[in-house]
């Protein structure tokens, strides 16, 4: 059974097992506006929570996107090459980022279920 965490950062991780999806939540899309461009990852990197592992730009600003866990990335979202804009139609579904295989999963206890995410916000 999965479990989708959030950071203060904005970034959601949706884990299964030992493998976390990451990208980057609704909130975070519509404050940077429409994507143009999204820097992903290589297969095989290794990120420390924290790292900036991902680099977003929209016509209003570059952000970077921060690893939200420890871990291998295993497979990025390839369509975003082609369309930035994915990310914006469906932020937390269709416009993942990356999954990576977590490293460290004790690093999960310090981030936000929804309802924190969403005191956060509003």
């Amino acid at each position: 059974m999965s479990k989708t965490y959030f950071t203060d950062e904005h970034e959601w991780l949706t884990v299964d097992g030992d493998v976390a999806t990451v990208g980057i939540t609704n909130h975070a899309q519509e404050q940077l506006g429409d994507l143009v461009f999204v820097e992903l990852p290589e297969v095989g990197t290794k990120l420390e929570k924290g790292d900036d592992g991902i680099v977003v730009e929209s016509v209003k600003a570059a952000s970077d996107v921060y690893a939200p866990a420890s871990g291998e990335v295993l497979e990025v979202n390839e369509a975003l090459a082609g369309d930035a804009s994915i990310v914006n139609a469906g932020a937390e579904s269709d416009g993942w980022l990356y999954k990576m295989k977590l490293s460290d999963p004790s690093e999960l206890e310090a981030l936000m279920d929804a309802d924190g995410y969403k005191k956060l916000i509003d």
